[in-house]
């Protein structure tokens, strides 16, 4: 919707917006917000709207409590769950120290600081998501379980698929907050859906992520349904994968695209515990599709990294480890810069692993190098990685592994 300032007060006064929500993430990638009211939105463009971050995790303590949230006004969205008279919309917001300076964890920065170092080498990565989540009934007093809705299977159909209705609106709710899904379906978990989306330059799929998993417990609220996206909510069922589909421009040279893909996978090991960040992630790896080993190969789901099926310009790379609790702007960020490294110093990529890793011998396994197999070991790999020290600020890294 690439709205001005201007446009922005124009739109909420023709639309009759009664609420503006200024929203940003925590260092983890956690949507907040504190809503304003129109006649607020002059003070907001021109000099921010003041937080107090002691509260947040990682935003500072008591001592130095007050951010500022600038609100982008290219970034607006109605929120179409709210009422139509006294709508609600909402506003990415860039975050400042009160001195103008820019606050080192505001994790959308790093990513834009990414995309303007891959604009200054003539490249722009592109990005499709693909994230998995349960639906889970809940009790009778509404709170969660983990009783999925329904024992359906990889695309099943209703009666057996019982998230059908649910998918259909959160797409058109998407859609209505100018948001395009590409397709829906059931997974392979019972109760398990996955939603992936058309591509977008770099900072607008990264918004789109974040505002999907807030649609999609919101609706599934609605519905009475709990939406869970964390990466193995059930023992010895698939876990909850994020996807990340990455596409070059220009495509003039398809060295470039293997030279990309050599990058991330020598840095994917450092990038795993921003790409995994919790113990629970370390269950999922290795299990269900999700890979344990640092490979590639050409459509093959066993693998790392695939390339599907696509000729020239929709030639994409497939990053299969993440998974939704990632922080899709440091997710994004890190795939950035590992594939410019890649790109810059011409790495040649590997032989494809062509071959089905989770039926192999171990003698066939033990020429590959092992993702971290716990959020400790993915910590130490990161603290000690050149390449995340140069681009993952050291507060941020502190947060993540308090190194």
């Amino acid at each position: 919707m690439n709205y001005s300032k201007e446009e922005v007060i124009q739109y909420a006064r023709e639309e009759d917006v009664k609420f503006i929500r200024l929203t940003f993430c925590d260092v983890f990638g956690k949507q907040k917000n504190i809503a304003i009211m129109p006649e607020e939105l002059p003070r907001a463009f021109e000099y921010g709207i003041s937080i107090d971050a002691s509260a947040i995790t990682g935003f500072g303590d008591e001592t130095h409590s007050d951010l500022l949230l600038h609100p982008e006004p290219g970034t607006l969205m109605p929120l179409p769950w709210r009422p139509e008279h006294g709508r609600v919309v909402q506003m990415f917001s860039d975050i400042t120290h009160p001195d103008g300076a820019p606050f080192l964890c505001d994790t959308r920065r790093i990513l834009k600081q990414a995309i303007a170092e891959a604009k200054k080498a003539g490249f722009e990565f592109t990005f499709g998501a693909e994230q998995e989540f349960y639906l889970f009934q809940r009790d009778e007093k509404g709170k969660p379980t983990v009783i999925p809705s329904d024992d359906a299977g990889y695309m099943d159909i209703a009666p057996e698929d019982c998230g059908e209705n649910v998918r259909r609106e959160i797409c058109l709710t998407l859609e209505q907050m100018g948001i395009h899904p590409e397709s829906s379906h059931h997974e392979e978990g019972p109760g398990q859906n996955e939603i992936d989306f058309r591509y977008a330059d770099a900072l607008i799929a990264a918004d789109n992520a974040v505002t999907f998993q807030r649609v999609v417990k919101t609706i599934a609220h609605r519905n009475g349904m709990a939406a869970d996206f964390s990466p193995k909510p059930l023992e010895h069922l698939p876990g909850n994968g994020f996807h990340i589909n990455m596409s070059l421009r220009p495509f003039d040279d398809e060295k470039d695209f293997y030279h990309m893909i050599a990058g991330i996978l020598l840095n994917v090991r450092a990038m795993t515990a921003f790409l995994n960040p919790s113990e629970a992630s370390y269950q999922r790896l290795g299990n269900h599709k999700a890979p344990r080993y640092v490979s590639w190969s050409h459509e093959n789901r066993s693998q790392l990294i695939r390339i599907p099926a696509a000729i020239g310009e929709y030639r994409r790379a497939e990053l299969r480890s993440p998974d939704p609790t990632a922080n899709p702007y440091l997710a994004f960020a890190l795939m950035i810069y590992a594939g410019l490294y890649g790109i810059t110093n011409k790495l040649k990529l590997c032989e494809p692993a062509d071959m089905n890793l989770y039926t192999v011998g171990d003698d066939i396994l033990r020429s590959f190098e092992k993702l971290p197999e716990s959020f400790g070991e993915a910590c130490k790999t990161a603290a000690s990685s050149v390449f995340i020290r140069e681009h993952i600020p050291a507060e941020v890294l502190m947060i993540y592994c308090g190194k």
